[in-house]
């Protein structure tokens, strides 16, 4: 495809990369990656996507400005008719993550390659953690003590 350019992080889809007479669409890498983050998102038994700073920077953002921060956690490679995906999930507890591995893999690769008509030829998982209810900051309430009273609360005050 010499008599096509592709600009630098976006994709030309072949359907109308071979049409180059009628124009050309490029499709960003930000854009599979929402799309990819959404699809992931709707998967049941994922918990968040994401970890660490770009976990709470999507929660901010997501205040901020009412979206979701769909890309954040999700990156992508995109060429010129395919994609690879990498994300990082935390999944709910009691969730067989085998299972979850493959539903999120067929959610993704339906979603991009009907919204985008790019291949999607990997998506790699990377488990990093196990949501338990009741089990962070978030669900513990105003500086209740989780410990049961160990002795844990006692060495951090």
């Amino acid at each position: 495809m010499a008599d096509v350019e592709s600009l630098s992080g976006s994709s030309l889809t072949g359907r109308n990369a071979e049409r180059a007479g009628r124009g050309t669409t490029t499709i960003a890498d930000g854009v599979v990656a929402t799309i990819a983050g959404i699809a992931i998102r709707e998967t049941e038994g994922v918990y968040s996507v994401g970890r660490g700073a770009s976990k709470a920077l999507g929660a901010v953002a997501g205040r901020v400005s009412k979206t979701g921060g769909e890309g954040r956690g999700v990156k992508v490679e995109v060429g010129e008719k395919q994609t690879a995906i990498d994300v990082d999930i935390e999944v709910e507890y009691g969730i067989p993550i085998h299972e979850l591995a493959d539903r999120i893999r067929t959610h993704v690769t339906d979603a991009v390659e009907t919204m985008t008509g790019l291949e999607v030829v990997e998506t790699n998982i990377n488990v990093f953690d196990v949501h338990v209810p009741g089990d962070d900051a978030d669900d513990q309430g105003d500086e209740g003590d989780r410990s049961g009273g160990s002795t844990v609360a006692a060495r951090v005050r």
